[in-house]
């Protein structure tokens, strides 16, 4: 059978190429007869793939020698828990809210000490992202928090909120490596990898050292101790081995075509294509204000449910699939990741041309 091209928000699609490399190392890994799934994380051949896992995500991202990266479990919600409990040293801390999972990360935090909503896009069904330029920063705030780009409606920050000076924490699972980003000005960027970068099952955590302490707040379990991890370089326990031979291999396919900002120009083309569409479309229309688009997710709708059916339906018998929207938007979505090849969105775009025409 062909493979449909496959517009889920997550787990996504991945590379064809680091498909097939992995099918092909699935039975035996660089001849050590058996495979990476069967490997112990304590060998030296796994030490390897997740040192050079590490290091080529260094590369891309040129990540700072003063920040640990962690590959953990737990996804990114378990990091909603995780931040507070080990950095809400003053139990206050500020939250934009653009989407369902900065609330959901908002509401966690609220467990742990006072967790102030201080923007919020929830007025006009997250659709766009707030003035973040002088917001009314608590004084007293271990950090600021974000959802750099929102999976469910479609928006992305083009510029960081003005902190003020407080430590921005940043949830970009649905962005991580589309496109290059600085380290430095973050205290802590993590991002759920079943998105743009490997299988479910795995967040990878990208904190400054100075906020990896053991004053953590008071009954905070070993494992969501970020210092734990840290110190053990992401095999206190066992690890999701397999998802990070597997974003390791994403990693060098990224390096293979040429970079980050090389899959930004390729991500803008794409998301371009889709957009310019959308905007002259008599049947279908975008959801999210132009200047907070995002590259990756692209929410539409014909503004009738039965034709948004109908769409949904007939694309899946095309061979395109996972395009049904969130239930908070409704409608559409199409999840153009880095993986995504240019030919699948212009197979859409084909397609919706053809819908319209046959529904107008």
């Amino acid at each position: 059978m062909s493979r449909v091209y496959n517009f889920s928000a997550g787990p996504a699609v991945l590379p064809e190429a680091v498909l097939k490399e992995a099918a092909e190392e699935m039975m035996d890994y660089k001849g050590c007869g058996m495979s990476v799934m069967e490997m112990s994380h304590r060998s030296k051949m796994f030490e390897s793939i997740i040192q050079e896992a590490e290091a080529d995500l260094r590369e891309l991202l040129q990540i700072p020698d003063n920040y640990k990266v962690l590959f953990l479990q737990g996804g990114a919600s378990q990091q909603f828990a995780m931040i507070p409990m080990n950095l809400m040293k003053n139990r206050v801390a500020d939250y934009i809210v653009t989407g369902q999972w900065a609330k959901k990360a908002w509401k966690e935090a609220q467990k742990y000490g006072k967790a102030n909503k201080i923007a919020s896009s929830e007025d006009k069904t997250f659709s766009y992202i707030p003035d973040c330029s002088d917001l009314d920063i608590s004084p007293d705030a271990d950090y600021v928090y974000i959802c750099e780009n929102n999976t469910i409606y479609g928006t992305k920050f083009k510029t960081l909120p003005n902190t003020k000076g407080k430590i921005l924490v940043s949830d970009v699972s649905s962005c991580f490596l589309s496109e290059p980003m600085d380290i430095s000005k973050y205290g802590i960027v993590y991002g759920g990898v079943q998105k743009n970068i490997g299988p479910a099952g795995m967040v990878i955590s990208i904190i400054r050292e100075d906020l990896i302490t053991e004053d953590v707040l008071e009954g905070t379990p070993t494992m969501l101790t970020y210092k734990t991890h840290a110190d053990a370089g992401s095999l206190y326990n066992t690890p999701n081995s397999y998802c990070i031979y597997m974003c390791g291999k994403v990693f060098k396919w990224l390096k293979a075509m040429g970079g980050l900002s090389v899959m930004k120009e390729r991500n803008e083309r794409k998301a371009k294509l889709l957009y310019d569409f959308l905007d002259e479309s008599h049947l279908f229309k975008g959801t999210v204000v132009p200047e907070d688009r995002s590259l990756m997710n692209v929410p539409f709708v014909t503004g009738n449910e039965q034709l948004d059916a109908k769409f949904v339906k007939e694309a899946k018998e095309a061979g395109l699939e996972n395009l049904k929207g969130h239930r908070t938007v409704g409608g559409m979505r199409a999840s153009i990741y880095n993986a995504m090849p240019m030919e699948g969105v212009e197979a859409l775009v084909a397609f919706m041309k053809k819908f319209e025409k046959e529904n107008a």
